[in-house]
């Protein structure tokens, strides 16, 4: 079945430029997602897989440990996005107090990546349910230190920003304006704990992960 648009584009003005930027449709998508025999068999081998690496982990001695390089790895990537250059090896190195061969600003930045990944983790283990509220926590942990903590750290963005080039025209993608971001993630919310969709907790999870 081909599916309409998933949003919609608005025009808006930003640095002198206009642009448009995207607003996507609340979720969950209208109409109702169709689980072809092909997303079923893919959604099987995730699951599949999903099972491995469960059982894998109960044979190992030390989960924790794994679990430590695992969220270092994460945050080391993540923050590449950014444009940091920190590498594993250049964060391992700035937790023993050692020196990283890249500037200091650039491992702080992953470290805040490191602790807003525990601290979202730590919250979820202790019931704390999936929600605006925990991403404005988590958030404002990853803004504590270093680059970005004078940018309101635990709030929503009140500017607009892009993705990839520059506003003039080459932008890979403009994300909603600033006065829409806040309905936004509520929908987001909502779509995560409403109980009555026949959605499968993977893709809505994927889905929750994309809107993010």
């Amino acid at each position: 079945m081909k599916r309409a648009r998933t949003g919609q584009y608005v025009a808006i003005s930003t640095v002198g430029k206009k642009v448009k930027a995207f607003i996507p449709d609340a979720l969950p998508p209208v109409p109702a997602l169709e689980i072809s025999p092909n997303l079923q068999e893919s959604i099987d081998r995730a699951l599949l897989a999903l099972g491995r690496l469960d059982s894998i982990s109960i044979l190992l001695p030390d989960m924790s440990l794994f679990l430590y390089m695992y969220i270092r790895k994460e945050a080391v990537l993540s923050s590449q996005i950014e444009g940091t250059q920190s590498s594993l090896s250049d964060l391992l190195l700035f937790e023993i107090d050692a020196a990283p061969g890249v500037p200091l600003d650039d491992v702080q930045e992953v470290s805040n990546y490191v602790a807003a990944m525990n601290h979202g983790l730590k919250r979820i283990r202790e019931g704390f349910p999936v929600s605006v509220r925990l991403i404005k926590e988590i958030h404002n942990v990853l803004l504590s230190r270093g680059r970005g903590s004078n940018k309101e750290p635990g709030q929503f963005r009140k500017s607009q920003n892009w993705l990839g080039g520059t506003i003039s025209g080459n932008t890979v993608f403009v994300p909603p304006p600033p006065g829409e971001v806040a309905q936004c993630m509520s929908d987001l919310e909502k779509f995560v704990h409403d109980k009555p969709q026949k959605i499968p907790t993977l893709i809505k999870s994927l889905s929750s992960i994309a809107l993010n």
